[in-house]
């Protein structure tokens, strides 16, 4: 395959995700990049973001360390490198469970309508009056710190926002003709749900997908921030702040800086991505 067909399978989907916009390109290269970080990261990181030296606190940015150190005297940029992994596996995995759970509720709760829909309307009701980092917080409190407790307590806080747009997006496609025609050539309910009617709406559900991811990982940076998520030596942003607190007292504000710009970044760069997939899934 010769490299202008390649630039014109790529210049294609690229399009097809959001159209021309240098907002969206821009946002959807830091993304890569991001996700590049996070699985290259054990080969990108010049050295060991676990092991210290204290002999070297606190220190300003070197030919050693490119960002300067924290008050254990880890390399910031190691382990700004190696912190992607666990600031973005969490948020995924919250993604993940939450967007699968909420459109097998969506689809059926839509679908169904009548007493079934008003009954799980509610339950959805119930589930948006528990903020997702309370929830987090309370899943640490029994089950102890971590990131699995909090992943799941998150999944279910952020499973009602997938399964109401599911839901009305559901209602309103099941009285579109070509649902009659599915139902009229004999298939089954199940089978015009998932194969009929999920397609035409997946992109719209991508985009509510892709904005619960950078406010996931906004909380589970607030949960590790607090010393409940990701535990030492185990790089992670929301960590790597809550540990460069005494340097930023000491007025090197470097090694909080970093990570902070890290979490900001990606958070704005899902948030863009997830709003231009919606405007494009809704023309």
């Amino acid at each position: 395959m010769s490299t202008a067909t390649v630039r014109v399978g790529v210049g294609r989907m690229v399009r097809r995700l959001g159209g021309h916009g240098w907002l969206f390109r821009v946002c959807l290269g830091v993304l890569v990049v991001f996700v590049a970080v996070a699985l290259l990261a054990p080969w990108l990181a010049p050295q060991d973001p676990t092991v210290g030296d204290f002999a070297d606190t606190m220190a300003g940015p070197s030919a050693q360390h490119w960002l300067g150190t924290d008050q254990g005297g880890h390399d910031t940029f190691s382990a700004l490198l190696e912190g992607a992994r666990t600031s973005l596996l969490g948020p995924l995995g919250v993604v993940a469970f939450s967007s699968v759970g909420g459109i097998a509720v969506g689809l059926f709760s839509g679908w169904r309508g009548g007493r079934v829909d008003a009954v799980i309307s509610r339950v959805l009701d119930v589930l948006f009056a528990f903020p997702s980092l309370l929830l987090a917080i309370l899943a640490v409190a029994l089950f102890g710190k971590g990131l699995g407790a909090p992943v799941l307590a998150m999944a279910v806080a952020y499973l009602p926002y997938t399964a109401r747009l599911v839901r009305g997006l559901t209602a309103q496609e099941k009285t579109r003709p070509y649902i009659a025609a599915y139902l009229v050539q004999g298939h089954a309910p199940a089978y015009v749900a998932v194969r009929g009617l999920l397609p035409n709406i997946a992109a719209t559900v991508l985009a509510q997908s892709t904005v619960n991811f950078g406010y996931a990982l906004l909380d589970l940076a607030a949960l590790s921030f607090l010393g409940l998520g990701v535990q030492p030596p185990t790089p992670d942003w929301g960590a790597m702040i809550n540990r460069a607190q005494s340097a930023v007292l000491a007025g090197q504000p470097l090694s909080a800086v970093v990570p902070v710009m890290a979490v900001v970044v990606a958070v704005l760069a899902f948030n863009v991505v997830g709003e231009r997939l919606g405007e494009r899934g809704t023309r």
